[in-house]
């Protein structure tokens, strides 16, 4: 115990030495700026074994470099893939998250539950409530505490039912939604330094989400009724704050109805994208395509989707049950969901600048074609290399917690290092994202630990950070070897990732001979114009 203690005390303080995210990425920028220099100076390169391109490293203080941060520096933003995917679904998400949709659905969900499946349903509920963004944190945990209380169970073992499945299952959900499109939306120029005509959608790890909620929902069951609650029960919990007459009521008859007008929006929404695949010459169908790749148009279709639903559905809620009264309630509710994005906005313009000039300076696929050679060397099987992702991004998810930052600084080395080893991008982010989710639940410097604590002390004002702390870690530890096993037996199986997207990567046959560097050695795409932003 005091061994753990002071391993908590040491993560704890180091994090809490961190600058933010931000002024991580200047210092990132410049440690960049310095080795492109030395890159350069030692007259660094590589052949790229797809294209045949000769790789040379070249320095961020060059007038062409110089040039494009100072005057392109509007257009690298606009054109960082997420930025504009995300804040795409965000509009129609505000809707259905301020409406009271989502809060609602997931209240009614749970509230109607069986006793018995009142775990599965905290944690099925609590993965599938990453669509509402941040908002599952402040309505799925303390609400299953209540559910738990009301059912005769020990509230406390609700709550942390809620945090393992709405933290430590992070990367868990039944369909895409913006976590899928902000981290596959860094994939993608990752992909691009190598296979400049590579895409990523947002089904891209589908698949594996949903396996991740078919993996974790027993896990969570398990160790809540067989381990956490009877620990849990030799506590003397006192109630200091009951729960809001809102948190334990029935669904209203308002509500009842917003949920209806709610689905029938959702069932037409689906006729109508079936009916648009459907027709001949569907805009979604890419006739003269690859047999695997015919569906690319209707992957890259889905973020539009789900904007479009969520704004129409939280739409028809709002009507249904009184929330939105006109138009002008919907324009204040995205504008609002918007404004939220504030400090994701900020992040991105320095993530930004980081990817693009890694790119400019041509350094990220001359490691990635050294760092693949050397593995290549070492033979390691691909299980072992995707579990070494996994256990890289366990650790810094200790001391950082914005999943979009880590991949922000990561994707540029690791994603085209694997392709050259026959890993698929999209196999490399669903092992960060397996990495990023398990050890959430584990680290005081998670944004919304202090406020998972605060929900607790509701029901037992002596539980204090450790008891937190002992209480998550059983789930954070069987999370990191399950979630282990499962990336290990999702290559060895060769399952599909998501809708036409595999464990593996074929890269087109490699020149015979390597032509000289275009546009000065700088392989990868350039920062494209303002209309090509996605």
């Amino acid at each position: 115990m005091k061994l753990g203690a002071r391993v908590l005390d040491a993560v704890e303080r180091v994090g809490n030495k961190l600058p933010d995210p931000v002024f991580l990425f200047l210092w990132f920028i410049l440690a960049l700026m310095i080795l492109s220099i030395v890159g350069a100076g030692l007259g660094w390169q590589s052949v790229n074994p797809v294209t045949g391109d000769l790789l040379q490293a070249k320095s961020l203080l060059a007038t062409e470099n110089l040039q494009k941060l100072f005057i392109e520096m509007p257009r690298t933003l606009a054109a960082f893939p997420p930025l504009g995917i995300v804040l795409t679904v965000v509009y129609g998400a505000a809707v259905a998250e301020r409406a009271g949709l989502f809060t609602t659905a997931f209240r009614g969900m749970l509230l109607n539950a069986p006793r018995f499946i009142l775990t599965p349903a905290v944690a099925v509920t609590g993965m599938v409530s990453h669509h509402a963004s941040d908002a599952s944190y402040v309505v799925v945990i303390p609400l299953a505490a209540v559910i738990f209380a009301a059912a005769g169970r020990h509230p406390l073992a609700g709550l942390a039912a809620g945090f393992a499945a709405v933290s430590g299952g992070f990367a868990g959900n039944l369909f895409p939604g913006a976590s899928d499109a902000l981290i596959l939306g860094i994939t993608e120029p990752a992909a691009q330094l190598i296979d400049p005509n590579y895409s990523v959608t947002i089904a891209g790890n589908w698949f594996f989400s949903i396996g991740m909620v078919v993996v974790f929902t027993p896990i969570i069951w398990f160790l809540t009724d067989r381990v956490i609650e009877p620990r849990l029960k030799a506590r003397a919990t006192i109630q200091t704050e009951g729960p809001t007459v809102d948190e334990k009521t029935p669904l209203t008859p308002a509500e009842k109805r917003g949920l209806a007008f709610a689905g029938l929006t959702l069932l037409g929404m689906v006729a109508l994208w079936t009916a648009i695949v459907l027709l001949p010459g569907s805009p979604f169908i890419d006739a003269e395509a690859e047999p695997n790749q015919r569906f690319n148009p209707l992957y890259q279709s889905l973020v539009a989707f789900f904007a479009i639903l969520f704004f129409l559905a939280g739409g028809a809620f709002g009507i249904g049950a009184g929330t939105v009264k006109s138009h002008r309630d919907m324009v204040v509710m995205m504008r609002d969901g918007i404004a939220q994005m504030a400090p994701y906005i900020v992040l991105a313009f320095f993530a930004a600048h980081f990817v693009a000039m890694f790119n400019w300076s041509g350094l990220g696929p001359i490691l990635a074609v050294s760092g693949a050679e050397y593995l290549k060397s070492v033979a390691l099987p691909t299980p072992l290399l995707l579990i070494a992702v996994v256990l890289v991004s366990c650790f810094f998810d200790l001391f950082i917690g914005s999943a979009s930052a880590k991949w922000s600084a990561l994707a540029p080395i690791v994603v085209p290092m694997f392709m050259l080893l026959g890993i698929s991008p999209e196999m490399t982010t669903a092992a960060y994202r397996m990495g990023d989710s398990v050890t959430n639940i584990a680290t005081p410097l998670m944004s919304y630990f202090p406020l998972i604590l605060t929900f607790a002390q509701r029901w037992d004002p002596k539980f204090g950070l450790g008891s937190l702390m002992s209480t998550m870690l059983p789930y954070a530890g069987v999370f990191l070897i399950a979630g282990l096993a499962m990336v290990a037996m999702w290559v060895a199986l060769d399952l599909p990732l998501g809708p036409g997207v595999g464990v593996h990567y074929e890269p087109p046959p490699p020149l015979e001979a390597a032509r000289p560097p275009a546009d000065g050695g700088i392989l990868g795409p350039q920062t494209p114009p303002l209309a090509a932003a996605r």
